[in-house]
């Protein structure tokens, strides 16, 4: 896969347009992700996030419009390749993950890109392992299988999994999803800390809720009907009119000293 130098976006989408038939998915949506950024996608069902990610990841195919990934540009490159130093994070992956497995082997699987994982695992794919389970606060549960774990472990295994391959580009896709309020605070928590390392991959959230935005997101991009409403720097994007437009109803966001929050404005 090509290499680009430091200054070079990540991600830059342009003028990306997704049709089936006569619905258009995504409408001229144009976007870039540079270093050092870490980003939250948010809007309402159905306003093009899911489509977005697949054309990311090569899954959908674009219409018309141009996508460059960590210096490859689709139709030019062998998009399985890119994918290689992306972690994506899915609830998607959950049923792929045999029940006896141990969160540990789940880990070591990432470094082979490989689901069910089969090989033979070395002493030194262990200690990464345990080490990226640990930086997750979920060392304890390295020996457990996937089975008896719980769905805030699980997530932070399947992240684990991702770091595992050295990802520069890391996808989370609505990680919050199904959890109870303790396990979303303990996630949340974790997150920080994969924000926080400087040594790390870009961050993309993609999410539904304002209060799962930590501390370490810089950036964000609202989206409504297949189209950016709004994309840049979070203090600047996420304000009432803009977030009023993507929802299509009157909202409120403030910003405490526990994170963001959003109310509807009643009539």
């Amino acid at each position: 896969m090509p290499t680009e130098p430091e200054s070079t976006p990540l991600l830059n989408v342009s003028r990306l347009n997704v049709a089936r038939g006569t619905k258009r998915l995504l409408r001229d949506l144009t976007w870039s992700i540079q270093p050092g950024e870490h980003w939250v996608v948010m809007g309402p069902n159905g306003c093009g996030k899911t489509t977005l990610l697949r054309s990311l990841t090569g899954f959908i195919a674009p219409s018309s419009g141009d996508i460059t990934l960590l210096g490859a540009v689709y139709g030019e490159t062998d998009w399985r390749e890119v994918r290689q130093s992306v972690g994506l994070v899915s609830s998607s992956l959950q049923p792929h993950i045999p029940g006896g497995e141990i969160a540990l082997e789940t880990v070591i699987s990432g470094r082979y890109d490989q689901l069910d994982f089969w090989g033979e695992s070395t002493a030194a794919d262990e200690r990464a392992a345990l080490a990226l389970l640990r930086k997750l606060h979920v060392g304890a549960i390295a020996r457990r299988e996937w089975a008896y774990l719980s769905q805030g472990e699980r997530q932070r295994v399947l992240i684990a999994r991702a770091l595992a391959a050295r990802p520069r580009l890391l996808i989370l896709d609505e990680p919050c999803a199904g959890l109870d309020p303790v396990a979303r605070a303990e996630f949340l928590a974790a997150m920080n800390g994969l924000t926080d390392d400087v040594h790390g991959p870009a961050v993309l959230l993609v999410t539904h809720h304002v209060e799962e935005i930590t501390t370490g997101f810089t950036h964000a991009m609202l989206m409504a009907k297949g189209q950016s409403v709004a994309a840049g720097p979070l203090r600047e994007t996420l304000n009432n009119t803009n977030l009023s437009t993507a929802f299509a109803a009157p909202l409120r966001i403030r910003r405490t000293a526990k994170g963001w929050h959003l109310t509807s404005v009643s009539g």
